[in-house]
């Protein structure tokens, strides 16, 4: 059976539909349990006595982990059963959530944060990896950006949760809730297929796909624009309760609830856009990231220096839209660069970079609020992400220059690579 969407009857449709649907509910588990800790950071400071570095440390541990552990997983997903490591990771996560709700201490809390590392670095470049051998070329792009919309939703509702349910039963029930949905996901991804990726012989060396510089120079970006949104993340829901006096609740709920608006509208949207420009010219996807963060950056900054709570909500969620741009087009742009079954790979080695590198973010965050104050940190973090957006250009210069396939690539390549590419 064809895995292009081209294919004529309902099946492969059917089949399309189920494979983001269950990868997408993982998606959003996924962030969720990433993102439920953010509204405890209050609850946690005063139970363990917790600096503001030590705080931005527990998820500085989760990236730290989740980037080490990709690379090995992913190299895995280019070589197995997909679904299989899928559904690994997602159980792996979901013990370490319920340990985390009963850590005792500050290092017993951290090391479930980073056993979570573990679980979900199984699973983002071999789930990414299966839309791009189902989806044709032409529309990977929104078909990662419904992807990546479970993920914006999931740290919405994990949020939300989070707050809501530490208010009215403590803390350690909020990553109970968030763990259990986990199993039932772990067992369902095993009923999806797995699209073909032709024979074990097209492996790409991974000393192949670092002689790509279009690919590296991406991956240079991507460090920078996690930086920055991974602190905002992380800090965002802090701000507003230290500086502009919302109560745990409010912030949670406030944030969560107009990041699920503009985050998933913004990645939709961006997705749309990637696909749109992508078939002008071969950095389109390049072009309509760089767009969202240059837009993004003047919005946060309003944000942070306006004294008015309904300008900041605005502010912040203005720069949520045009941020979330980069979800969908990001992997679609990675690959275009690559053949299929260097897919999972050249994902797993850009989260290694990107998350290695930009993890630390929060903790560098936090320990700017200890010397000076958060709001400075963040402003920090609006001048990396805005560096990042303008080195997007060095990435289109080299795809001018090389072509969209560089020829260290071009002997993986399939002869028709124009359908789905599995």
């Amino acid at each position: 059976m064809p895995s292009s969407p081209a294919a004529p009857g309902t099946q492969s449709g059917a089949r399309q539909f189920r494979l983001l649907v269950v990868l997408g509910l993982i998606n959003f588990i996924n962030f969720a349990d990433r993102l439920v800790i953010v509204p405890l950071f209050p609850l946690l400071r005063d139970e363990f006595s917790l600096t503001d570095a030590q705080l931005g440390t527990l998820q500085t541990v989760l990236q730290i982990v989740l980037a080490l552990a990709t690379v090995p997983f992913a190299l895995l997903a280019d070589r197995v059963n997909r679904r299989a490591i899928i559904a690994a990771g997602v159980m792996v996560w979901s013990v370490a959530a319920l340990c985390s709700g009963l850590a005792g201490t500050y290092m017993t809390l951290l090391c479930a944060r980073a056993l979570v590392g573990i679980g979900e670095a199984a699973y983002a470049p071999a789930a990414q990896s299966l839309i791009s051998g189902e989806f044709a070329p032409q529309l990977r792009a929104r078909a990662l950006a419904v992807f990546a919309a479970g993920m914006l939703i999931g740290g919405a509702a994990g949020q939300a949760l989070g707050g809501y349910v530490a208010d009215t039963s403590g803390w350690r029930w909020a990553f109970a809730v968030i763990a259990v949905p986990g199993f039932f996901l772990g067992l369902a991804v095993l009923r999806l297929d797995d699209p073909p990726r032709g024979p074990k012989t097209e492996l790409v060396p991974i000393t192949h796909l670092l002689r790509v510089p279009a690919f590296l120079a991406l991956m240079g970006s991507g460090v920078l624009v996690t930086f920055a949104t991974v602190s905002f993340v992380t800090w965002g829901p802090d701000y507003v309760v230290r500086y502009k006096d919302f109560s745990i609740r409010q912030a949670s709920l406030l944030l969560a609830g107009l990041g699920l608006v503009a985050l998933v509208g913004g990645a939709l949207v961006g997705g749309a856009v990637a696909d749109s420009l992508q078939r002008r010219m071969p950095y389109g996807r390049v072009i309509g990231v760089a767009l969202g963060f240059l837009l993004a950056g003047p919005f946060l900054l309003w944000g942070l220096a306006t004294e008015s709570r309904e300008h900041l909500l605005l502010g912040f969620g203005l720069a949520a839209f045009f941020m979330s741009w980069y979800h969908g087009p990001v992997t679609a742009m990675i690959h275009d660069m690559m053949p299929p079954r260097a897919y999972a790979t050249s994902v797993g080695l850009y989260m290694l970079v990107t998350q290695l590198a930009g993890a630390f973010g929060p903790s560098l965050v936090g320990n700017v609020s200890d010397i000076f104050d958060l709001q400075l940190g963040l402003q920090f973090a609006v001048a990396v992400m805005a560096a990042g957006s303008l080195s997007f250009l060095l990435v289109i210069y080299f795809i001018r220059r090389h072509g969209l396939r560089h020829p260290a690539l071009s002997s993986y390549h399939p002869a028709a690579d124009g359908g789905a590419g599995g």
